[in-house]
């Protein structure tokens, strides 16, 4: 019996690179043959991957799990194929936060849901990475649908950190972090206004560090930082660093007092989980799957508001009880993640496509 996995790009580092890498070590070491095709990859791949055009024909009693998070030709290839099919989603921002930024990313986005609905009665199992996006998958009509949480290398984050980024940051301003691409979802501009009032009206020793990528929207980014500048807000109370290596990354969550979260949608968000690994607290926004992902840690903010977003900084940041409280909730959550049974449910599931018809 084959398992093999089909991933539109196979990417180094990624979400769904590890996650399919991961499953294929699991299938293998249960004694499947398990394979992972892909329409493109990272150089370096080859030896881990197979091209589609290279996918052989599946039998009726194996199973095949497209992983799902842009539209490609993989979704009518699955619809086609004999095999018991799995579909784990990984979920598409909806189209309208990308309209008037880039138009083709809305185009995208819109393809990519359209695409996602013809899957649903040829599933046989439907698996996403957090409650919200398994209601989006039923509401869609999907059937058997199940919460896999998103796969998280946490020996990586035992790494040491870089001590002299550490040192660097840790001074006097109050340290507000969040870790994401620069999108429009992330609302990285209600960001800027939050840290621009708590300047004016809580303390001027602020500095707001933004850790993500910023060269998949440019316009964007280029617009928020011109709102940092038109809001007086300098380059030492400003920080957008791009993508920086992880030694760099784990330091800055160290260093930090409170990861902000104004996202308004985020279909799993692992910077969360990793701000409890790093014991930081959490102030976000409660949009999409954000308190799901959250559960009983972080506080949540039912709306946006600067004055209401910046208090609640500044009130876990200067509260020591409270700080430790959200800390604490924060590593009882990790702990539920940690000891989710990965292995045993998909043995579970595995069963049950075996002895569908």
């Amino acid at each position: 019996m084959r398992i093999d996995q089909l991933v539109p790009a196979f990417h180094r580092g990624d979400a769904i690179g590890d996650e399919a890498w991961e499953l294929r070590s699991f299938f293998r070491a249960e004694g499947y043959e398990s394979e992972i095709f892909c329409l493109s990859r990272d150089r370096g791949l080859e030896g881990s991957s197979r091209l589609f055009s290279e996918f052989p024909a599946p039998a009726a009693t194996d199973v095949t799990i497209l992983h799902f998070a842009l539209p490609s030709p993989l979704s009518a290839a699955l619809a086609g194929l004999p095999s018991k099919k799995a579909l784990i989603y990984h979920n598409i921002t909806p189209a309208g936060f990308f309209e008037g930024t880039n138009p083709e990313f809305a185009r995208v986005a819109r393809l990519g849901r359209d695409e996602l609905a013809t899957l649903a009665p040829v599933a046989d199992l439907s698996l996403a990475d957090s409650e919200y996006n398994r209601m989006e998958l039923e509401a869609l009509g999907y059937r058997n649908t199940h919460v896999f949480p998103l796969f998280v290398d946490f020996d990586k984050y035992s790494r040491p950190e870089n001590r002299l980024v550490h040192d660097l940051y840790r001074d006097d301003r109050t340290n507000i972090l969040f870790v994401g691409r620069i999108a429009p979802n992330k609302k990285i501009e209600n960001l800027v206004k939050t840290v621009f009032y708590y300047k004016k009206y809580i303390s001027p020793l602020v500095r707001l560090i933004v850790v993500g990528k910023t060269n998949t929207f440019p316009a964007y980014y280029a617009a928020v930082s011109r709102m940092a500048d038109e809001f007086y807000l300098k380059p030492e109370e400003a920080r957008f660093l791009g993508h920086v290596p992880d030694d760099e990354m784990f330091a800055l969550y160290r260093a930090s007092d409170v990861f902000l979260s104004l996202s308004e949608h985020e279909g799993f968000c692992l910077p969360l989980v990793e701000s409890w690994i790093f014991d930081l607290p959490i102030v976000a926004l409660g949009a999409a799957a954000v308190p799901y992902t959250l559960g009983e840690s972080g506080m949540l903010l039912s709306e946006f508001r600067p004055d209401k977003a910046a208090e609640a900084v500044d009130l876990v940041a200067k509260t020591p009880a409270l700080r430790k409280a959200l800390v604490e909730s924060g590593r009882r959550e990790l702990g539920r993640l940690r000891k989710f049974p990965r292995e045993a449910f998909l043995r579970e599931r595995i069963s049950d496509l075996r002895r569908s018809k």
